[in-house]
């Protein structure tokens, strides 16, 4: 609004002001309104009158920056894939095409899918066929038991979960640890017990009533024999008709991925991180030790399960 003189007119203008917005959404600073008086001169005397002057500032247009999220899945397999072709492509890499039906209804180039219990990249997709392409890279058929699979075998998929989605598992990233060999497989009931022998240096990572992801099923351990290198668990009815492992016969291997709590507590134990507690000059924080290592191993189990 602007009031008018025969000398001078009085305008007020909008100027901008600065406001506080939440980091979490990542947006620019957003201008609000705020008056300010200006001066106009006026050279023809005119009488006393209201008018309203139009403001010429545009507000800035908010920028929206997607947050980066890491590849995380659950161990819920949603489907088994088919193999359908694997070997060596024309750009020199290793390549895995598979046939399925629910993981590909919404995927996109550059989408991570698990197969079995590794965390792959979407190079190629043909939505009529049904069909997806991975690449593997050598470490990558080296570390899981990819290497053995052949046209027609089953594989368990799973693709990564959006940050609104549940968690039905347990929090699996896809980075396969290492392989364990099926040595043992029992059926009870209609359930069915299995026996895997790893290596000692995955062994110690594995708990009785601990996660652990089998080809990227989220799966519980019961027992674990450690003369004997081995751990067993149990898969229930409705699991042995989901999921791969039932159809592997015993010799055959497994991928494992190890609950990441437990390796974030050996790398903090072994940084001197309580001994640098223990040693300290001061007698009352000695007892606070137990107290602060619980709260970062707190810590870590939610910044285990953290998107962003």
């Amino acid at each position: 609004m602007v009031l008018s003189t025969s000398l001078h007119s009085l305008c007020i203008i909008p100027h901008t002001s600065q406001c506080k917005i939440p980091s979490i959404f990542n947006l620019l600073k957003s201008p609000l309104a705020k008056p300010h008086l200006k001066i106009n001169p006026i050279f023809k005397p005119s009488s006393l009158s209201l008018f309203t002057q139009p403001s010429k500032l545009r507000p800035k247009t908010q920028n929206f920056r997607t947050p980066t999220i890491r590849s995380l899945f659950t161990g819920i397999v949603e489907e088994m894939g088919e193999i359908k072709q694997l070997g060596m492509a024309d750009h020199g890499g290793f390549d895995l095409k598979i046939h399925a039906k629910t993981v590909i209804e919404d995927v996109h180039l550059g989408d991570s899918i698990a197969v079995n219990g590794t965390c792959l990249t979407v190079t190629d997709f043909d939505t009529h066929l049904g069909e997806f392409t991975v690449g593997l890279a050598p470490e990558t058929l080296r570390k899981t038991s990819l290497s053995e699979l052949e046209p027609g075998s089953l594989v368990n998929l799973e693709r990564a979960i959006p940050p609104t989605g549940r968690m039905g598992g347990h929090f699996v990233q896809g980075h396969v640890d290492g392989t364990a060999e099926i040595v043992g497989k029992q059926v009870e009931g209609d359930s069915l017990w299995i026996k895997v022998k790893t290596d000692k240096n995955l062994l110690k990572y594995v708990v009785p009533k601990g996660f652990i992801a089998i080809d990227g099923t989220s799966l519980t351990v019961v027992d674990v024999f450690e003369e004997e290198l081995c751990f067993n668990f149990m898969l229930v009815a409705y699991t042995r008709q989901k999921v791969v492992i039932p159809l592997k016969e015993i010799g055959q291997k497994v991928n494992l991925e190890v609950d990441i709590l437990g390796k974030y507590v050996e790398r903090l134990l072994s940084s001197g991180f309580v001994d640098s507690i223990k040693g300290s000059r001061f007698p009352e924080t000695h007892n606070k030790v137990s107290s602060c290592f619980t709260y970062v191993v707190f810590t870590l189990v939610v910044e285990s399960g953290s998107y962003l």
